[in-house]
């Protein structure tokens, strides 16, 4: 995998992070009855794309790396749909924030396609 050291040199890895901060950010927001539900669950599915990054990093296999980014590209996906739900049902307050997560998942699938072509060559 070249000169890269640990996952943490990943920019897809890098962004995941601040997805997971932005998202955290969106949430803190939203009506108390949603804590243990929409809540917490785009609180689970950001985690797992930079999760999901590392574990398939530490696979050491590009085969498995391979699987892994298309499990985190599948999280993101999950949380556009579950954003765009909470926005729908109006618990969403912050729309420049929302947008700016909206606009990182696009640029983080992006980097995960390009990434994964550049494994399989």
């Amino acid at each position: 995998m070249g000169e890269i050291k640990s996952y943490k040199d990943l920019l897809i890895w890098q962004k995941g992070i601040k997805i997971v901060f932005l998202v955290y950010e969106l949430v803190k927001f939203f009506p108390k009855e949603e804590l243990y539900a929409l809540s917490s669950q785009l609180k689970r599915a950001s985690v797992s794309i930079p999760s999901n990054i590392a574990e398939g990093y530490g696979r050491n296999t590009e085969k498995s790396f391979s699987h892994f980014l298309n499990i985190s590209r599948g999280s993101l996906f999950e949380i556009e749909t579950q954003l765009l739900i909470a926005n729908e049902l109006g618990f969403i307050t912050n729309q420049p924030l929302y947008r700016e997560v909206l606009g990182q998942i696009e640029e983080e699938s992006k980097m995960i396609n390009s990434f994964i072509k550049t494994l399989k060559n």
